[in-house]
């Protein structure tokens, strides 16, 4: 029998309607079962042997359509009915029909289930893991933690609110040092300035048993400190003390304030403090040095260009008044390395690129043992130099100096994710997280590295947690749209960029959602606005938007002019899966080589 008659012969018998409809049938069943039956609390075997079934009750559904017939006088072998007998054409009209009823069955449940399940098994997948993250925050509280709370500003005086924010940091710093102790980071402590939330809700909330809390006041040359020590369970003071103090004596205060809540600690929580001292203070005891810190800190915390650069220039004054003041210096540089590559391009990036060199090669001379000298000089070398080595051993030490340095664990993560190992990054970035649990930076880093592995729904729990924790409408939606990119949605990555931070954050989400459109020249037209407005500095984020489009040629000539402007986009080449489509070509192996990064990585490209 020839393949064109054995085809036909196919057709007489209705054997492809019926694997038609068989096919149809068991994808809606599968779909059914899958959504209602946990409704009931069914198991999940039950759905697996579904499927298995069905799998493999496809064959005999074609075994028996080919060797039987439905005829009036009910099924007989085909082989025994005559063509005057057969009725096939009218069971292939049922069939027809029948399978067109499915069809849109089929297609009225894939209507259903993308507009009405969906979105609230999104809901409840997001409520479920908010709620197992409180779970197991309040399951891993252990004794030995503690959040500083904002101090209360109570001086009358809205511009002395970088004083109190400045002592609460303080004793950020100086509770770090005892060996043993989870403290909070500022971050997260500070997300609870003037809430009506009870102590018991941000111990949860936060992951610690106790909390320091109180109110400074500043009045010419004295400061009244009140500070309290509560256990967060039940609210009961552990200790409480005032003090009044002349503002000469801040540092003398301070020092006691600590040791009391220490003492204090140590008989509930501590055994054996054994910690390398890491310090706020300038080395001269200069208040006005320390003061100007202290508002540079104010400042730089707010994250815009203009209060960075008003940072910059009260951590100048400071290193001025006390030329030997290591952790300005440190401040000084780290600030001027984020806002070159957070907003500036070229002669001005390149003059702030050189002061952050300076400035941290100034705080690692000074002081040799600082944690943020340390720290500043590895954001010099990764996101400068592009030392990627250098870099990692710098955070390292850092770490090492002072281990609940969020900051330093997410720089960390990011020169291991820059090497090609996103998992790695992860698991540093969770440990970084359950220290600032608040702080949005550590839940968006996480989100990136979990959307590099394929992992989407987890990356965009992530990314939403960080949108909510931000106070900066917009700032992380072009994360969110990548995700949607991924899953190949692109009315949601349009519709989310639509809504992105205005300026260069949102030029890049829209040109990366409208190259997954139907809509070419709109585009064409968003990435040339991008090019017009942004080539200086988002060069990478153009050879993303180019490999998005298949453009090879255009990607690496974007690649080569990122790495001219020294772009810190390029710290992600190695988990960016649109660029990966490209890790076969030499030019990729070539970039790698002459940025010093390796051509090997876990992170699979997009297809």
């Amino acid at each position: 029998m020839g393949s064109t008659s054995f085809f036909a012969e196919l057709k007489r018998r209705n054997v492809i309607r019926a694997a038609g409809l068989y096919l149809v049938g068991a994808w809606l069943i599968v779909q059914v079962s899958s959504t209602v039956l946990p409704m009931f609390g069914a198991p999940d075997w039950i759905v697996r042997n579904i499927v298995i079934v069905l799998a493999i009750g496809f064959t005999p559904t074609l075994i028996v359509s080919w060797v039987f017939e439905l005829t009036p006088d009910g099924i007989k072998r085909d082989a025994d009915v005559s063509p005057q007998e057969s009725i096939a054409p009218q069971t292939a009209q049922r069939m027809n029909r029948a399978i067109i009823v499915v069809l849109a069955l089929a297609l009225a449940y894939f209507g259903f289930d993308k507009y009405v399940l969906a979105p609230r098994r999104e809901a409840a997948m997001l409520a479920s893991a908010n709620q197992n993250s409180r779970s197991k925050s309040a399951v891993s509280i252990t004794n030995k933690s503690i959040a500083v709370l904002p101090l209360i500003n109570e001086s009358g005086d809205k511009d002395q609110q970088y004083f109190s924010d400045g002592l609460s940091e303080n004793f950020i710093v100086a509770l770090s040092q005892f060996s043993g102790l989870k403290v909070i980071g500022r971050n997260s402590s500070f997300q609870f300035r003037d809430s009506k939330d009870d102590s018991r809700t941000i111990g949860a909330k936060l992951g610690v048993a106790t909390l320091l809390e109180g109110s400074v006041q500043r009045a010419g040359d004295a400061v009244r400190i009140s500070a309290e020590l509560i256990r967060a369970a039940d609210g009961s003071t552990l200790w409480t003390q005032r003090y009044d103090r002349p503002y000469k004596d801040l540092f003398a205060l301070q020092d006691e304030i600590t040791q009391s809540v220490a003492g204090a600690l140590k008989t509930k929580l501590l055994a054996n403090d054994t910690a390398t001292t890491q310090t706020d203070r300038p080395p001269s005891g200069n208040l006005d040095a320390y003061s100007a810190y202290l508002q540079g800190n104010f400042y730089d915390a707010r994250g815009s260009e203009d209060d960075q650069r008003k940072a910059i220039a009260l951590y100048d004054t400071a290193t001025r008044i006390d030329p030997h003041y290591a952790l300005a210096w440190a401040a000084l540089s780290q600030t001027s390395g984020r806002l070159a590559s957070g907003f500036l391009g070229g002669a001005e990036q390149q003059r702030f690129n050189a002061q952050s060199i300076d400035a941290a090669d100034k705080a690692l001379m000074l002081e040799p043992d600082l944690a943020a000298a340390h720290a500043a000089h590895a954001e010099v070398l990764g996101f400068i130099y592009f030392d990627w080595n250098g870099a990692e051993a710098e955070f390292l030490r850092a770490l090492e100096l002072a281990p609940n340095d969020t900051k330093a664990s997410e720089g960390l993560g990011v020169q291991l994710a820059a090497r090609g190992h996103p998992e790695q990054a992860i698991e540093l970035i969770r440990k970084s997280i359950a220290t600032d649990p608040l702080r949005s930076a550590g839940h968006m880093l996480l989100s990136r590295y979990l959307a590099s592995l394929g992992r989407l729904d987890e990356a965009e729990l992530a990314i939403r947690k960080a949108i909510e924790l931000t106070s900066a409408s917009g700032i992380f939606d072009a994360r969110l749209v990548e995700i949607e990119i991924q899953r190949g949605d692109a009315k949601a990555a349009l519709a989310t960029a639509q809504r992105a931070l205005p300026g260069g954050r949102q030029d890049f989400a829209l040109a990366l959602s409208l190259q997954i459109g139907n809509d070419r020249a709109a585009a064409d037209a968003a990435l040339k606005r991008m090019i017009d407005k942004d080539a200086e500095g988002m060069a990478y984020q153009i050879a993303q938007v180019y490999a998005l489009r298949h453009d090879s040629d255009q990607t690496f000539a974007w690649l080569d002019r990122a790495w001219s402007n020294r772009d810190p986009g390029i710290q992600f080449l190695l988990i960016d899966r649109f660029i990966l489509r490209y890790r076969n070509d030499p030019r990729f192996t070539a970039f790698c080589k002459k940025v010093g990064l390796p051509t090997t990585t876990t992170v699979k490209a997009l297809p």
